[in-house]
């Protein structure tokens, strides 16, 4: 895979599987989804004075750089992030990826 990057979409509990699906169809070949939790300045909640902390949904997409745009997109359409309090994406660059054999292009020697 030239250039892969990482998108990494942290999102409320329950839309791990749709982000996941989006990522697919803007044309990933899969995904990750972790449990977490953490709350944001748009999430603050208390009950009998006790903060809650909402339990989040991390989706980890390994992707070739030229798909970033488009499913960074979806993903941002899917899961309604420019909303406030619905979640966050943001995409890091990897160095070298191993496992998805269907990717990984071997150097020919």
């Amino acid at each position: 895979m030239q250039h892969p990057c990482l998108i990494v979409s942290i999102v409320r509990k329950g839309w791990g599987d749709t982000v996941l699906k989006a990522t697919m169809d803007a044309g990933a070949h899969g995904g990750t989804v972790l449990l977490g939790r953490g709350i944001g300045r748009n999430e603050q909640q208390r009950v009998f004075g006790i903060q809650i902390e909402p339990e989040k949904e991390i989706v980890l997409t390994v992707i070739s750089e030229d798909l970033k745009s488009a499913v960074l997109a979806e993903i941002v359409r899917v899961a309604e992030l420019t909303a406030p309090g619905n979640g966050l994406a943001f995409v890091i660059p990897v160095e070298t990826v191993a496992g998805i054999v269907h990717l990984v292009e071997e150097p020919h020697p």
